[in-house]
């Protein structure tokens, strides 16, 4: 692999990656909670969230940083062929890395997407019938605030630890 493109996808899974996990982070730790504290201005915010293609933004970039992993993790370990360097400190922890963003982004896209999508069909239904949710419509949209954000702090907690473990692969 040339040194340009072993450039390049270095770039790429550290940039796009700090993108992709400050903004899980934000999500998961400070804005997800701060929306579900401001009732109904919250959910005017998680819909125009919703309407600029958040998740896609986030799916993007998790699966550029995966992508640009896989490249990189594909050339220090000779085409997944280097028993010696895959059973290595670095090649383990970088391993381990990335395990832990491949399940926060099952459970981004499993979990977190899903809820997303069906809390904002929900409040989209309540405000374009002009009138407060009925008390099951309030039981579901708060199960699924709930189960967005558990979901949220999972996938942060998973994704602070992959980029742990990635920094601290080439000493491991």
């Amino acid at each position: 692999m040339s040194l340009g493109l072993l450039l390049v996808l270095r770039l790429l899974h550290i940039v796009v990656g700090v993108f992709w996990v400050g903004a899980v982070v934000f999500v998961g730790f400070l804005l997800i909670p701060s929306i579900r504290a401001t009732g109904a201005a919250g959910g005017a915010v998680m819909q125009r969230l919703t309407s600029r293609q958040m998740h896609l933004w986030l799916m993007g970039a998790s699966v550029i940083t995966v992508l640009s992993g896989i490249g990189l993790y594909w050339h220090d370990s000779a085409g997944f062929s280097s028993t010696a360097w895959l059973g290595s400190g670095p090649g383990r922890t970088f391993g381990l890395g990335a395990v832990l963003a491949l399940v926060a982004i099952v459970i981004g896209m499993a979990v977190n997407a899903r809820a997303a999508r069906q809390l904002g069909d929900l409040a989209a239904r309540v405000q374009a019938g002009g009138r407060p949710p009925s008390a099951d419509e309030a039981a579901t949209m708060q199960r699924l605030q709930d189960r967005l954000a558990k979901g949220g702090v999972l996938a942060a907690i998973l994704l602070l630890l992959a980029t742990a473990a990635m920094a601290a692969a080439r000493y491991t």
